[in-house]
């Protein structure tokens, strides 16, 4: 025998249900903006005579900008497109910056001191969206050997400034520079590194390098990875320079990676100079060269 379908009686007690549970909703509702404007009211007559009203106007202009500091006297603005675009690329990225966390936040802590300001890198590379990110508002040029690489970078990153520059001393050759760097010809402070008569310095970069006054210095090329590669030498040996003919009371950070190296090691701390370290974090060393232009006679590197 087959039950017959219970049908009605059942559609009749959900519809009830429903009913009644909206019914609770609307209660709900209407009685929590009672409250809410019981509790406005009530606040606002309790408000401590010392403190005004707003007006209409500065509530309004209070409500428009919602979600902003209230020490910003600009109102709110959005990220800059820069910053977005280093936010998004780090973040879809499945390629990680040269340098480690540890290594990074060195020379990170300085640009927070320091920035917007004038930042020189040799290297172009994976981490120089993020560099021009934290130097942001700043100027952050990338000197680079390999054109291709350049070209490349450009297209994916056309708000980066890089210009290509040319290395001629191999890695094999850094026994020799070392002691050519030793000569009266490097080690005096003062003339034009464009015209210096030293073999280890970088005469042919463009002309930006030599007009700007540098805050930082990174030196993270050129690759420098076998003997016929392009050593770091006279990247470092410039550097050094840069920072001794700024001028008067000026200091310049000065960073080095891969100093595990034997040239990064050993011309980093030569040209550099120990006493000017600061800090090494795993292959990072951080320098602070003070200017050499304030006619006090310093020694090109202190006792």
């Amino acid at each position: 025998m087959s039950r017959s379908p219970k049908t009605h009686p059942s559609f009749n007690y959900k519809l009830l249900l429903l009913g009644v549970f909206l019914a609770f909703v609307v209660l709900f509702v209407l009685r929590s903006s009672f409250s809410s404007s019981s509790d406005s009211s009530e606040n606002t007559s309790t408000i401590s005579p010392e403190v005004p009203l707003l007006s209409r106007s500065a509530k309004d202009s209070s409500s428009s900008s919602t979600n902003c500091s209230p020490s910003s006297t600009t109102g709110c603005s959005k990220i800059p497109s820069s910053l977005a675009q280093t936010i998004i690329h780090y973040t879809t990225s499945t390629i990680t910056p040269q340098q480690t966390l540890k290594e990074i936040s060195v020379t990170a802590k300085i640009l927070d001191k320091k920035s917007p300001c004038n930042f020189l890198v040799f290297g172009l590379g994976h981490d120089s969206l993020m560099w021009s990110a934290l130097n942001h508002g700043g100027r952050t040029i990338f000197l680079e050997e390999d054109e291709s690489w350049i070209e490349q970078i450009r297209r994916r990153f056309p708000t980066l400034e890089s210009y290509h520059v040319t290395y001629n001393s191999k890695v094999n050759e850094a026994d020799n520079l070392m002691d050519v760097g030793q000569g009266p010809e490097c080690t005096a402070v003062g003339s034009d590194i464009k015209y210096s008569m030293c073999q280890l310095a970088l005469k042919g970069l463009p002309s930006q390098v030599y007009d700007m006054k540098w805050d930082l210095i990174m030196v993270d090329a050129p690759t420098g990875y076998h003997d016929q590669a392009p050593g770091r030498m006279s990247a470092i040996y410039t550097a050094g320079m840069i920072a001794r003919n700024k001028e008067e009371g000026e200091t310049t950070h000065v960073f080095v990676h891969d100093v595990n190296r034997v040239v990064e090691d050993k011309f980093s701390m030569s040209f550099l100079c120990k006493g000017y370290m600061q800090k090494q974090e795993g292959r990072l060393r951080h320098f602070a060269i003070p200017s050499h232009m304030d006619g006090s006679s310093r020694p090109f590197c202190p006792e």
